[in-house]
């Protein structure tokens, strides 16, 4: 369901397909006009497959690349996809797992060994080149931009948190905590950490150990607490863990947030 406050609608968001090299350097629109074979020339590097959605009115966007959890790149991750176009971004959203064959599932043992087979370090420099992929695009401003995740997801926003000096701000949904501690020292951009009270994948523990971080290393951490509530409370695909309260809460925020630390900048 896409906020009422939301400048754009479902109607006015356009969706496409996107495939690019990962970890290298990508084609600029003067690279393509003076070579004509640039386009059909083999690629050796893994290519990135993704699926983008942006506001069709003319104009230049804050990017935003948002990851999926441990079930793939599904119909519900693209449906918030679409809700934060119509935010007044551009969404790019990598498939993490197509390097190990782009599976998609409904089952919890099948997802956590699909989390288990990916290479994070891999998951991380695709990430990177999503960053990279939309300062290619015209309607996207340039080194604006801003990371949104969920569950597996979450976890890899706050350590792409850690890696890109250059990201404006990073929102993660009950991802698991960055180990060690020490960790937290390296982030580049403000956070916004969705706490489940009632998640196993992270303790009330975990979460002191967040903020006295925070604290220690002068970083813009921000935790909300869902009280009640399960980890995956924002997936309405879920019902045993959706809580439609804490969803609604949980994106009303992040919207403020990348209002305030993406589109703000």
């Amino acid at each position: 369901m896409v906020s009422t406050t939301a400048p754009f609608t479902l109607q006015q968001i356009g969706t496409g397909t996107s495939r690019f090299p990962s970890g290298v350097a990508l084609p600029t629109i003067t690279d393509a006009s003076v070579d004509p074979y640039i386009r059909t020339r083999p690629v050796k590097a893994v290519q990135v497959e993704c699926i983008e959605f942006w506001p069709q009115e003319k104009g230049t966007y804050p990017g935003i690349v948002l990851l999926h959890e441990w079930w793939g790149l599904n119909s519900q991750i693209k449906d918030l996809g679409a809700r934060l176009a119509c935010e007044g971004y551009g969404v790019i959203i990598p498939n993490l797992y197509a390097r190990i064959g782009g599976m998609v599932t409904g089952n919890a043992e099948v997802a956590e060994a699909l989390m288990g087979k990916l290479n994070e370090a891999h998951a991380l420099q695709d990430i990177n080149s999503c960053c990279e992929f939309l300062n290619t695009r015209e309607f996207i401003k340039r080194n604006i931009h801003g990371v949104v995740g969920f569950g597996m997801g979450g976890t890899l926003a706050m350590k792409f948190a850690c890696q890109r000096k250059r990201l404006r701000g990073a929102v993660s949904y009950y991802g698991r905590m960055l180990q060690p501690d020490t960790s937290f020292k390296d982030m580049f951009c403000p956070v916004l950490y969705h706490y489940a009270e009632l998640d196993p994948w992270v303790s009330a523990q975990d979460i002191e150990r967040m903020r006295q971080s925070a604290q220690e290393h002068h970083k813009t951490i921000e935790i909300r607490t869902y009280a009640g509530s399960p980890h995956a409370f924002s997936n309405e695909s879920h019902p045993d863990s959706y809580r439609e309260e804490a969803a609604a809460e949980a994106w009303a925020a992040t919207a403020q947030f990348l209002k305030q630390h993406v589109q703000g900048t």
